[in-house]
C-alpha cells in the first residue's frame, strides 16, 4: 500500500510541475514517514542520513570539472576551429556541413561530458555557419541536438559517472572504454540519414559557394582542441590520474588554452563560465543526492524485488524482457533526463541485470544509449531545446528530421544488444 502511494505521490508531484529531484525526495520522506509510524521522527532521520550517501562518492566528483570543462571550451573558440579544419578536411557541398557538426560534437565529446553544454558549444558556430549555407533552422537544429547525443557515449560520460556509482562491478575506466566504439558507431549512424536528408530536399544550395579555409593553417589552430581528449584519455590510460583527477586537469587545460593561447578567455570571463558551471552541477548533484532518498524508500518498503521478480516470471524470456525494458526506458525518455531516468530505474533493473546474468558494462551501454536517443526525443530533449533555442525555432519543427536519425540510432542500439563485443571488445583488450 505504501508502496503504491509512494509512486503515486512521486507522479503527482511531477504532474503539479514540482522538479524532479525535490519530487523524488519528498516522495521518498513521505514513504519513509509512513512506514514507521511508531517512530516516525526517527524514522526521518534516514532522510538527511541518505541525502548525503547519494552525493559522498568519490567519482561524482568528476561530474561539477567535466561541466566545467564544457563551460570553457564553449567559450574558448576551441569549436569554431574544430569546424574549420573539418571544413578545410571533407571540402564543401551539399550535406558537408551536418557532416562537419556531427564529427565535431563527437570529438568536443571527448572533452566534456555534458551533452547540453556540447549542443551549446557545436549549435553556437555551426546552426549560423548552415544558415548562411540554406540550411533550414529546424533541420540545423535537428543536426545539432541529434549530434551532441554522442556526448554521453563517448568518454568522458557524466551519464557513466552516475552508472557506475549505483552498479557495483562496474568501473568508470571500463565504461569509458565501452562507450568508444559504439559512440563512433552512433555518430556514423547519424551521419548517413543527415546527409541523405540534405540532399534530397536539396538543402544547403549556398554552401558550394563558399570559401574552403586552408588545411595546414586550419590544422595548427586546431591543434590545441585535437590535443584535448589525448591528454584527458591517454592520461588515464597511462595511469597518470584517474578520471576523477583527469576532469581537474581537462579544467586547467581548457583554461591554459583559452587564456594563453587563443586569449579568447579573460579574468572578467570568470565569474559567468563558474557561474554557469555551478549552477548546472548543482541542479545534477542535487537530483542525485535527493534520488537517494527515493532509492533507500523502495529498499525499505521492499518494492524492488517484487517488480523485479513479476517482471522476470512474465515468461517473456530473456529477449522480451530486454525488449519490454527498451520499450519503458523509450517512453520514460520522452518526458525525464537521462540522470533521472539512471536515477529511478537503475536500483529497479539492478536484480533483473543479475537474474540474467547481463554483463553490468554492457547493460549500462544499453541504457546509456537509450538515455542519448531520449535526449534528442520530443517533447522532453534537452540537447534539443538547446539547439532550438540558439537556432530561434520551435521544437514541434524537428519532428520530421528528427525521426530518420532517431530509427538510425536505434539501430545502432539493437546491433550492440544482438552483439555485446561491440561494448566489451575494447575493455577487454585494455585490461579493464
Amino acid at each position: 500500500m505504501i508502496a503504491t502511494l509512494l509512486f503515486i505521490a512521486f507522479l503527482g508531484l511531477m504532474f503539479l510541475g514540482v522538479p524532479i529531484g525535490a519530487a523524488l525526495g519528498l516522495a521518498g520522506a513521505a514513504a519513509i514517514a509512513l512506514a514507521s509510524p511508531d517512530t516516525q521522527w526517527y524514522g526521518l532521520l534516514a532522510v538527511p542520513q541518505n541525502f548525503y550517501a547519494g552525493l559522498g562518492k568519490y567519482p561524482l566528483l568528476a561530474i561539477p570539472m567535466f561541466v566545467l570543462v564544457g563551460s570553457i571550451f564553449d567559450r574558448s573558440g576551441v569549436a569554431l576551429r574544430l569546424v574549420n579544419f573539418a571544413v578545410a578536411i571533407v571540402g564543401r557541398g551539399p550535406g558537408m556541413l551536418p557532416l562537419v557538426a556531427i564529427a565535431v560534437a563527437m570529438f568536443l565529446g571527448g572533452i566534456s561530458g555534458s551533452g547540453p553544454a556540447n549542443a551549446a558549444a557545436v549549435g553556437g558556430v555551426m546552426i549560423a555557419a548552415m544558415s548562411r549555407a540554406g540550411y533550414p533552422g529546424s533541420f540545423s537544429a535537428s543536426v545539432v541536438g541529434a549530434a551532441a547525443a554522442t556526448d554521453i557515449l563517448i568518454p568522458p560520460s557524466v551519464a557513466f559517472i552516475i552508472y557506475s556509482v549505483l552498479v557495483p562491478g562496474a568501473s568508470v575506466p571500463a565504461l569509458f572504454a565501452a562507450g568508444m566504439i559504439p559512440g563512433i558507431l552512433a555518430g556514423v549512424a547519424l551521419i548517413i540519414p543527415a546527409v541523405w536528408m540534405s540532399r534530397k530536399h536539396k538543402m544547403g544550395a549556398l554552401e558550394s559557394s563558399m570559401p574552403r579555409p586552408p588545411f595546414w593553417r586550419s590544422l595548427r589552430e586546431a591543434s590545441w582542441g585535437l590535443a584535448a581528449p589525448v591528454l584527458i584519455l591517454g592520461g588515464m590510460r597511462a595511469g597518470w590520474f584517474t578520471p576523477t583527477e583527469a576532469a581537474v586537469v581537462a579544467v586547467f587545460y581548457g583554461l591554459f588554452v583559452g587564456m594563453v593561447i587563443h586569449r579568447t578567455i579573460t579574468l572578467r570571463d570568470l565569474y559567468p563560465i563558474l557561474r554557469e558551471a555551478g549552477e548546472l552541477s548543482a541542479v545534477i548533484l542535487l537530483v542525485v543526492s535527493l534520488a537517494g532518498i527515493f532509492a533507500f524508500s523502495l529498499s525499505t518498503l521492499g518494492v524492488i524485488d517484487p517488480v523485479a521478480k513479476a517482471i522476470v516470471d512474465s515468461g517473456l524470456g530473456e529477449y522480451g524482457v530486454m525488449a519490454l525494458l527498451i520499450l519503458l526506458l523509450i517512453t520514460v525518455g520522452m518526458f525525464l533526463d537521462g540522470i533521472s531516468i539512471f536515477l529511478i530505474f537503475v536500483p529497479l533493473l539492478l536484480p533483473i541485470m543479475q537474474h540474467y546474468n547481463w554483463d553490468p558494462v554492457w547493460f549500462g551501454v544499453i541504457l546509456t544509449l537509450k538515455v542519448a536517443l531520449g535526449q534528442f526525443t520530443p517533447p522532453l530533449a534537452v540537447n534539443l531545446m538547446v539547439s532550438c533555442r540558439i537556432a530561434g525555432v520551435r521544437m514541434e519543427s524537428t519532428v520530421r528530421w528528427v525521426g530518420p536519425m532517431l530509427l538510425a540510432m536505434f539501430l545502432v542500439m539493437i546491433a550492440v544488444i544482438a552483439f555485446p563485443q561491440l561494448a566489451l571488445w575494447l575493455p577487454a583488450r585494455l585490461g579493464y
